[in-house]
């Protein structure tokens, strides 16, 4: 009887695991009111609730329920990755862009050594 309840216990979760990947991939770099500390926060319980099935399950006995979810889980995990790395280097791109705007009001109005530096590459 446990096999059958950690069997649906790990469905329910990879289930679960697919729908947070799902709405971030849709909500990534769409939505400003998208809040991807708190869905790695869900991805992140999740992961370790699957720990913790996988604690009292056989491996092989887990390949063979949960094969097909597990591919499906694996594609739209590697977007989630390129998805989550292309908004990270967006918000690099802007946050030195904001930097670099700041340093620049900063400036008194004189030339900096750093500006006559001449660079022959």
């Amino acid at each position: 009887m446990e096999v059958i309840s950690n069997d649906y216990r790990i469905k329910t979760v990879l289930g679960r695991l697919e729908m947070i990947i799902d709405n971030e991939n849709e909500r990534i770099g769409k939505d400003p009111q998208f809040d991807l500390k708190v869905s790695n926060a869900h991805k992140s319980r999740c992961l370790y609730e699957l720990t913790m099935l996988f604690r009292s399950t056989s491996p092989e006995e887990f390949a063979v329920n949960h094969i097909e979810q597990m591919h499906a889980l694996k594609g739209k995990l590697a977007l989630n990755a390129r998805r989550v790395e292309a908004h990270l280097n967006a918000v690099r791109t802007v946050a030195d862009l904001l930097k670099n705007a700041v340093r620049d009001a900063d400036g008194d109005g004189t030339y900096t050594q750093e500006q006559f530096y001449y660079s022959e590459s």
